[in-house]
């Protein structure tokens, strides 16, 4: 888990027990972060500018929007033109991108890409 924090404790001498404690109070707050759908839409805008969405056979992938649907853990539903064409790395790339504009310290972040007819 590249995302959760590691934290060298000591149980003989109690050492360093209050980062543990205070790691733990970040990685709860992290947990039920829920972030505007407005600010979502900025990172994803400026995030999809930096590097283009994959294409396949000519029919380029693109992303319309992005929100928050649940937290504990955050889960983000994007919608796509087509599923098909989100490729896995990408995705990993926008959760990246999230990751480093809001946080989401010691949490997994979920994903659901849905295309936008469908319900």
């Amino acid at each position: 888990m590249p995302y959760a924090p590691r934290v060298f404790i000591s149980a003989v001498t109690g050492q360093r027990i209050p980062k543990m404690l205070e790691t733990i109070k970040t990685v709860h707050e992290n947990h039920a972060l829920r972030i505007s759908t407005g600010m979502l839409n900025d990172v994803l805008i400026e995030a999809t500018s930096m590097q283009q969405p994959p294409s396949d056979k000519g029919k380029q992938l693109r992303i319309y929007y992005v929100t928050q649907v649940s937290v504990k853990p955050p889960t983000f539903v994007l919608f796509v033109n087509d599923r098909e064409l989100m490729h896995f790395s990408y995705r990993r790339y926008i959760e990246n991108q999230f990751r480093e504009a809001f946080g989401f310290v010691g949490t997994p972040i979920h994903f659901i890409v849905r295309e936008r007819n469908e319900k």
